[in-house]
Formats: structure tokens, C-alpha cells, sequence
């Protein structure tokens, strides 16, 4: 590759005036201070209750994609900790959701998902309609206190937004749209309804949910673990803005960082970028760190005529990561054609212990087939790639959980670029207490 220096820039973004509808000038900078973050709160059975009692049961919750259950009885069962939750359509279309647990001796009641007109538990056949209350129970004569009072299986809150259904175990929650604000103006202009499921997989990381959280709120492991996005991505000069409970950073991509020499080869990763949106990249006369503006007004320009709609989208969403994180546990790394989405899930007892589930949806172009939904697989590390870039993060972190166990550290040295993260904790210290 042909080398040479050149002094550090700031990545061009757009200004105010060119955007749309999805908030791009900065928030204003919050101080959480400096202090060391303990790290009893990654390795503590207590501090793992605690999180149970006071935030996991109290916020609202992912569960599924509205087009995992489109028809009436359609069912998917979902599990955060120790709790199995049923989410289903109900006859009038809306969605509702219930706890997994039969009440006659505590069975679980249904398994994954599948379409259902009662859901019967298989222990002693006590029998519940799709609203949850009791249909049949087998033999009630012979129950001297009768039936439960409760009159069936107990309710969850249920909600959708944006193409997604969720939940909550907090019978006071508040509304989900004021749970997620600001968000909903940021994310809505992707559609998220108009993408596919392409992927769908659970795997079980020897580190705690929130080791995992962290590994995605930051871009400064990036020149440490991933060297080969330096020549894709910049690094360093990130919008960072915290909002609430919901954080972000803007990260321009089809670039190369500050910290490699300008090539005037264009990397691989940006030429797979350009073809992608159909560009060639032999017909591109520039230096390289002008291939991302050059990109932007191609795909605004020749998306239309392949049925992609970017109507909504700013022009540097077109190539840009638009990163969020959904407090407690959700991590989107948001594109215009494509959704990574990442969901960090406690183990129900061991807090070295996550389960990692990845989603991943995509924008079709026009009279391109639509995939067939996606199976569901679930493994442990190491027995399946998951790709470059996540093989990477999943070989890292349980070296990280193992030395936050160490007797000879004390907690989490947080820098300016991991500002997310003090944020994210931040957050929490609200619900769980510091």
C-alpha cells in the first residue's frame, strides 16, 4: 500500500440545518465525575439480587418482533433471569403478555413459540385461554378452596413500538413511550418495520451482562481488538450524547481513523461498502477520506431506483453508525439498510455468566426475495462464529470478567471516551442504588 501522513481532521458531519428528523446536534455533556466504578457490581451475587428486585423487574423489556407473532394465537415465550414470560396475539390483533408459570404447581406452560387456541399445561392439563384466564381445570370438584382467585395466568405489561413488542413485570410502569423518549424521534425514521430478520442467535458468554454492555458503549477498544476497522471506521472523533436512561454515539464509517496513514488504496471493508450501494469503486477519482460524502450522495441519489427509501435519514445516517443503547440492555448499532441489534440478558444465578442474543435485520432492495425466517440457535462461546469483529469482542471478555474477580483490582479506570459507560451507570445507581 502506498502510505503518506496526513494531519488529523475532524470527520465532516452534517450540520443542523441538513437534517431531518432524527436529532443529530449534540446533547449537552453531562459530569458523572471520575470516580472508580466498583467492580462488586459485575461479580456480586448480591448486587446480582439487587438488580433483580430493583431494576430487571421495574423497566421495560424486549420480547420479541411483532412479525414473530402476526396471527391471532401466535405465541413467543421470552426469559430475562429466572422468569419465562408469554407474549400473544390476541383475537382483536393486540398483543398480550403473560407469566410462564401454571398455577396449579408451577410448570412451565409453553415452549418457544408456535400458534395456539388455549394453552394447556402438560403436567395435569389445567387449561388457560389466550387472555390468560382458566378454560379448564381438570377435576376442580376435588379442590375444597376452589380455583385460584386470581382467575388465571398473571399479566405482564404489554407494549409494541416500532415493528417490536415489549414487556414489563412492573405492574406501575410507565407508559412505554415515555419509558424510551427521546428514542422514538431518533429511530423511527429507520423503519425498522420494513426490514427482515436475517439472523437470530443466542449465545451464552462466561462474563456478566453488563461486561458485555460495556464492550458496545465504548469505541475505544477499537485500535486494541480490531485493528483491521481502523481502515474502516474513525475510531476517536465521536458524537457522544446521553439522554435520560438511552445513550448514543455517532460513529462515520467509510473512513479510515486519525490513527493510520491515508492510503491511496481504498481499504477493502469501504470498497465492500461501495459495492454494496452499487458504486464502483474504480470509477472513484478522490483521496480516501473523501469516499464517505462521495458515497452518501450515491446512495441518496440511486437509492430510489432500487426501492430503498431514505427519504427520512440524514445524509450521513447513509453511511454512518448510529449507535444506541436502550437502558438496561439493548444495543443497536442502527444503519441505513441494515440493524444489528444486540440484547445483553443476566444468567438466573451465576453473575459471570450472560446470555448474548443477536438479531440482525435487513433492508430489502427492490424484487430482491424475501428470506425465509431465520431458526433460532443457541451455543455456547466458542462453538460457532459469530462473525469477525463479535469473535473478537467474545474471546476478550471472559478474560475480563476473570480479572475483575481478582483480588488486585478494584473497579473500572472510565476515561472520556467511555463516557456511555458512566452514563449507563449512572443509570443504574437510580434504580439499584450505589
Amino acid at each position: 500500500m502506498n502510505l503518506r501522513k496526513v494531519p488529523f481532521m475532524p470527520v465532516e458531519r452534517i450540520k443542523p440545518t441538513d437534517f431531518t428528523r432524527t436529532p443529530a446536534t449534540p446533547a449537552a455533556k453531562p459530569d458523572f465525575g471520575s470516580a472508580t466504578i466498583p467492580k462488586e457490581r459485575y461479580t456480586s451475587a448480591e448486587y446480582m439480587r439487587l438488580e433483580w428486585e430493583r431494576m430487571w423487574t421495574k423497566v421495560w423489556l424486549l420480547g420479541c418482533r411483532m412479525d414473530d407473532i402476526p396471527n391471532p394465537g401466535d405465541y413467543h415465550v421470552t426469559s430475562i433471569g429466572k422468569e419465562e414470560i408469554i407474549l400473544v396475539r390476541q383475537k382483536d390483533m393486540s398483543v398480550r403478555g403473560f407469566f410462564n408459570v401454571c398455577l396449579h404447581r408451577g410448570n412451565r406452560i409453553m415452549v418457544g413459540e408456535g400458534n395456539a387456541t388455549s394453552f394447556k399445561c402438560q403436567y395435569h392439563f389445567w387449561e388457560y385461554g389466550l387472555d390468560g384466564a382458566f378454560e379448564n381445570i381438570p377435576d376442580l370438584e376435588t379442590f375444597p378452596q376452589g380455583a385460584p382467585p386470581c382467575k388465571g395466568l398473571r399479566e405482564v405489561k404489554c407494549d409494541t413500538w416500532n415493528s417490536f413488542v415489549w414487556f414489563s413485570m412492573n405492574p406501575e410502569a410507565e407508559p412505554l413511550l415515555d419509558y424510551l423518549a427521546p428514542l422514538p424521534e431518533h429511530l423511527e425514521p429507520y423503519h425498522f418495520e420494513r426490514m427482515v430478520k436475517v439472523a437470530d442467535m443466542t449465545v451464552e458468554w462466561d462474563c456478566n451482562w453488563k461486561t458485555s454492555v460495556d464492550a458496545f458503549n465504548e469505541s475505544y477498544h477499537v485500535q486494541g481488538i480490531h485493528p483491521e476497522l481502523l481502515y474502516f471506521i474513525e475510531d476517536k472523533d465521536v458524537q457522544i450524547d446521553c439522554y435520560g436512561r438511552h445513550n448514543r454515539y455517532l460513529v462515520p464509517f467509510s473512513t479510515i481513523s486519525h490513527r493510520v496513514e491515508e492510503t491511496t488504496e481504498i481499504p477493502h471493508l469501504i470498497k465492500h461498502a461501495m459495492k454494496e450501494a452499487g458504486m464502483n469503486p474504480a470509477d472513484f477519482d478522490g483521496r480516501v477520506t473523501e469516499v464517505r460524502k462521495a458515497l452518501q450522495a450515491f446512495k441518496r441519489k440511486h437509492g430510489p431506483a432500487m426501492g430503498l427509501d431514505y427519504s427520512d435519514l440524514n445524509d450521513d445516517q447513509l453511511t454512518d453508525d448510529y449507535h444506541y443503547n436502550i437502558f438496561p440492555n439493548l444495543t443497536l448499532n442502527t444503519h441505513a439498510d441494515d440493524l444489528m441489534l444486540f440484547r445483553q440478558r443476566p444468567h438466573p444465578s451465576d453473575p459471570n455468566k450472560m446470555f448474548f442474543d443477536v438479531f440482525i435485520f435487513k433492508l430489502l432492495k427492490k424484487d430482491e426475495p424475501r428470506p425465509k425466517k431465520p431458526r433460532h440457535e443457541q451455543f455456547k462461546h466458542g462453538e460457532k462464529s459469530l462473525g469477525l469483529v463479535l469473535d473478537q469482542d467474545a474471546y476478550n471478555l471472559p478474560g475480563v470478567q476473570a480479572g475483575m474477580n481478582s483480588d488486585s483490582f478494584d473497579g473500572l479506570w472510565i476515561g472520556d471516551q467511555e463516557l456511555r459507560i458512566r452514563h449507563f451507570h449512572h443509570v443504574l445507581e437510580s434504580y439499584v442504588g450505589s
